[in-house]
Formats: structure tokens, sequence, C-alpha cells
């Protein structure tokens, strides 16, 4: 089998494993504020803390990749989410569940940026097409994660079960990240940086404004990933209805993945795009507050969300000229945006627990997007672009 091949099915396999962790709460939270006694503030924690530490770890993963590869590092990190996740099968307080998301979360920080840096220096001249790789394999860990869980929990009668269930894939991914990546790249001694210091771009304006266009779309997903089907529950449908919701906003994410790099082929422009997924996400939280057809309102959250992701993703690997110099912006970017994006859950638990009502912050979210959109245009300016170490272009 050719190495791009093996290369190609080792990135989809370690893409599965960013979100299972994460989107396997929202279905079961019910169950979990029942028996652990969780009010909404805390129980956010539970979607939050992960991707919070996906922002504070982010640098980290910079740091690591340069000093001992950027393939080893994912390979240490799949092992790292599989151990966070079995372990919860062992769940019976709130503060173990909570360790269990800080660790699963590490894991996941700790590839997220080194991804692009992966994408960047294996596939130079692929890069739209295996961001969709890396984007359709997280949608749908995700998706089979939230379709799932609920299924698994009344096969084992088990919600520790059900969450545990999904250390499964990440050990099988560890296995096939070790056979085809390290096994095929350890002649080229692995991406490092060979003693070259990458710095984060802190002091750039650029890398700034990509990152609050980065982190208002992490807080408007995550919040939805939190807690759309208590939103849905609140407004009065059955519990079955909310979870066939937040499948339907998981599920339409994959297409949109699948046609993206399609569609940039024949319209270049990122701005375009940015744009045209935030209005329909705009439209789709309008209906939402409206409750005016839920399940319509999901798919287009989740349509608008499945293309604001990788477009953000794309941005950082558009301005940069190597691997580790992507896997730099990519830190940052993901480090203050996850902080920021790890905002939402944990605000709307607030306000639920105040108001008994989620009206309020679904309003609010559709505030978010207006000014998201704002961002979207400064970071889509046709400018140059100053990196500590480079200097490159934008693109539109």
């Amino acid at each position: 089998m050719k190495k791009s091949v093996l290369l190609i099915i080792a990135l989809f396999m370690a893409s599965l494993n960013l979100r299972p962790a994460i989107n396997s709460i929202a279905p079961l939270l019910e169950s979990i504020r029942t028996d652990l006694g969780m009010s909404a503030a805390v129980a956010s924690l539970l979607t939050a803390i992960p991707v919070l530490c996906m922002g504070l770890f982010s640098p980290i993963a910079v740091k690591a990749g340069g000093k001992w590869g950027i393939e080893r590092v994912i390979g240490l990190s799949l092992l790292i989410i599989g151990v966070g996740t079995v372990i919860r099968l062992f769940t019976d307080s709130v503060s173990f569940l909570v360790t269990t998301a800080i660790i699963a979360g590490i894991g996941i920080a700790l590839i997220g940026p080194l991804l692009a840096g992966f994408i960047k220096e294996h596939f130079p001249n692929q890069v739209p097409f295996m961001v969709s790789v890396y984007t359709v394999a997280l949608t749908l860990g995700a998706a089979i994660s939230s379709a799932l869980s609920t299924s698994l929990e009344n096969s084992f009668n088990s919600w520790q079960t059900s969450l545990a269930f999904w250390a499964i894939i990440a050990f099988v991914a560890a296995v096939i990240w070790w056979l085809f990546v390290n096994q095929q790249v350890k002649k080229s001694a692995h991406t490092a940086t060979s003693g070259t210091k990458v710095q984060l771009p802190w002091g750039n304006g650029k890398a700034w404004i990509l990152t609050l266009s980065f982190g208002l779309m992490g807080m408007l997903f995550y919040s939805i990933t939190a807690w759309l089907p208590q939103i849905i529950q609140g407004m009065g449908y059955t519990k079955d209805y909310a979870a066939i919701a937040l499948t339907i906003f998981v599920v339409v994410q994959i297409p949109v993945s699948l046609v993206l790099p399609i569609l940039l082929r024949r319209f270049h422009s990122r701005r375009f795009w940015l744009i045209v997924e935030s209005i329909i996400e705009l439209v789709g939280f309008i209906l939402l507050v409206l409750n005016i057809e839920p399940l319509l309102a999901s798919a287009l959250i989740g349509i608008g969300a499945g293309g604001l992701f990788p477009l953000n993703l794309l941005l950082p690997i558009d301005a940069t000229d190597n691997a580790h110099e992507a896997a730099s912006w990519s830190a940052m970017i993901q480090s203050a945006g996850y902080v920021i994006g790890a905002l939402g859950p944990i605000i709307l638990g607030w306000i639920y627990d105040a108001t008994n009502s989620f009206t309020s912050a679904v309003v609010g979210m559709i505030v978010i997007v207006l000014i998201m959109m704002i961002f979207q245009f400064a970071a889509t300016a046709k400018r140059s672009v100053n990196t500590l170490h480079i200097q490159g272009e934008s693109t539109r």
C-alpha cells in the first residue's frame, strides 16, 4: 500500500478520537446529573474542561512536537485519550468524572495543533483535501458518540460503561498510528525542529484576529454540543426527540466537510464561505429561539458549524510556509481560542441555573454570531502576514 494512503488512514483514525470523550457526555447528561447530583453549572464543566485543556495545553504540544517529533507526540496523545476515557468505567463521584475529563482533554489538546503541522509536512499540496479528511473524521467521531451513547447506556444499563466504550477506538488508533506513521516516517527521523526554536506568534495582530474568529466559533459549537438536548427538552419535547436533534446537528456536518473542499476549488474566497456558513448558523439560532422546527434549526446550526470549523483551520495553514510555523500558529489560535470556546457551556449553565430557561442564552448566541462575522471580515482582509519568523500572505 502506498505510503500516502497509510498516512491518510492514520490521520483519519487519529482525528476520529478528538470528539467522543466530549460528545458522549451530552446525551447522558440527565442520567449523570441524577446519579451524581450535579447542578447545571457543574455539569457544564464536563464539556468545558476538555475544551479548556485544549486551550491550555496547545502551546505545550508545539514544544513537545519540536523536541520529540510531531508523529511521536500524536501517538502518545492517543494513548492518553484512551486512558482518560476507559477509567470512566469506574466513575462514582463528580470529582472522578471531572478528572477523566482533564486527562482526555490533555490528550485531545496535544493532538489538535500537531495535526495541522502533520498535514503541512506530509501533504503540502493537498491541504484543503487533508483538512477535509481531518474534519470528516472528527465529525464522524462526534456523530457516532452522540448517536450511540444512549443506546449503549441502555444495552449495558450503565452510563459509565457507555462513556468508557469510546476508549476502544483510541487504543485502536494508537496501534494504527504506530504501525502506519511511526514505521513509515522513522527513516526521516520524524518531523522535528532540529534545535530551531519556534515561538508562538503572541505579538502578531493577525494571529489574534484569527484566534478571536476561532474562539467565538468554538464558544457557539461547544455550547450547542453541551446543551442542545436540554434546550430542546425545555421547549417541551421528549428526550428522544432532543437526542435526534443533537444527532442531526452532528451528522449534517459530515457532508459539509466533504463538499467544502470541492466548493473551495471552484470559488477560493475564504471570506465568502465563512460568511455564508455564519448566516446559515444564524438562521438556525433564530429558528431555535422562536421554537420553530427544532430539527431544522439543529440542521442549519450543524451546517454552519460543519463549515466554519475547517475554514478556521485553513486560515493559519494558509498564512504559514512550513509544518512548524503552521503548528505554531495553530497552537496559539487553538490555545486562546479554546479557552474562549470553553466559556460557552459554562455561561449557559450559569444562565440556566439563574433563570431556569435557555432563551436568554440562545439570544446571546445570536449576538455572538454577528460579532464573529466582524472578525471573519478582518481575518480575511488582504494584507501581508508577519509571523515571528516568516513573511507570507493571507488568503482571502
